[in-house]
């Protein structure tokens, strides 16, 4: 994952703990994960209109007669 190993996210991960502490990190895992889910929902919707733009018929052609 990333290229790092185990002794390294095992660092990070107590680097994490010493900045947020023990009582924060649910929280903080938790509206990481909301984050995660919300843009996901974004990308998918942008990608829906981006395919139904592709479906929108052309407008009519105005004649000079």
């Amino acid at each position: 994952m990333f290229g790092l190993r185990g002794q390294e996210l095992l660092i990070i991960l107590l680097i994490v703990l010493l900045i947020f502490g023990a009582r924060k990190l649910p929280d903080l895992a938790r509206s990481l994960g909301a984050s995660a889910k919300e843009f996901r929902k974004g990308i998918e919707e942008g990608s829906q209109e981006g395919d139904a733009d592709d479906q929108v018929p052309d407008p009519p052609e105005v004649s000079d007669s």
